[in-house]
């Protein structure tokens, strides 16, 4: 499912119009990637929470030369699925 398909469940779900659905979505979407991207949570009850974790500095190689690199450290998005959203895709 990518976007348009959800907008489209969106509009017969709630009665809405497509216009009206793009705009709730992208909010949500904008209003999540605020968060998470200044360090905060978000959760969302039966689905997951959205959250921001440190990757350590590691070394790497460089797989077509086999020379050792180094990895800085980083942070990366992190998502954790909620037990009503976990068990519905078991």
């Amino acid at each position: 499912m990518n976007k348009s398909d959800l907008l489209e469940k969106v509009t017969k779900d709630c009665n809405i119009s497509k216009s009206a659905a793009d705009q709730v979505l992208t909010s949500i979407i904008g209003a999540i990637t605020d968060a998470v991207s200044s360090g905060d949570k978000v959760t969302l009850i039966d689905l997951g929470t959205f959250s921001v974790a440190e990757r350590a500095a590691r070394e790497g190689r460089n797989p077509k030369t086999g020379e050792s690199i180094a990895i800085p450290a980083r942070k990366v998005a992190k998502f954790k699925a909620g037990k009503k959203f976990a068990d519905a895709v078991k």
